[in-house]
């Protein structure tokens, strides 16, 4: 009987250790989240976006495809990337961690839903995960 419960016990503190232990490898698997790409082909445009955690918020927070309609993302994507390049050219000011590159989103051209639905979510998120606020009345919050 004795023989049993040292069995049973030495078993529960592997698999806890095993659980403790596991930590390090959910870790390292997250820091290889593949990047989303935001692109459309026929305006051979193209933007990778690589910021750990962004796929997880967009399959289980943002809202699915067709929520918004393309002419709200549109004017919303507008307003986010003037802030966002106002901060990406004026890195004295803010982190250029977070605002590495100038986004090149011209109005008068449609990117069509896709993109659009795309990099509208990556603000959402981007406001949400660096807590800042790009304007357009949305601070990332979670629905």
């Amino acid at each position: 009987m004795k023989f049993i419960k040292y069995v049973l016990s030495i078993l529960i503190l592997s698999t806890f250790l095993w659980a403790c232990g596991s930590s390090p490898i959910k870790k390292e698997k997250t820091d290889k989240e593949k990047p989303v790409v935001i692109a459309n082909d026929s305006l051979e445009y193209e933007v990778i976006i690589i910021d750990i955690g962004f796929n997880l918020f967009l399959n289980s927070f943002a809202h699915p495809r067709g929520y918004y309609t393309q002419d709200f993302l549109e004017s919303r994507n507008r307003i986010f990337v003037t802030n966002w390049n106002i901060r990406a050219q004026n890195p004295n000011r803010f982190d250029n961690n977070i605002f590495e590159n100038v986004i090149d989103y011209q109005p008068h051209i449609n990117y069509g839903y896709e993109v659009n639905y795309l990099l509208f979510n990556y603000f959402m998120f981007a406001q949400q995960k660096y807590k800042i606020t790009l304007g357009a009345g949305f601070s990332g919050r979670i629905r």
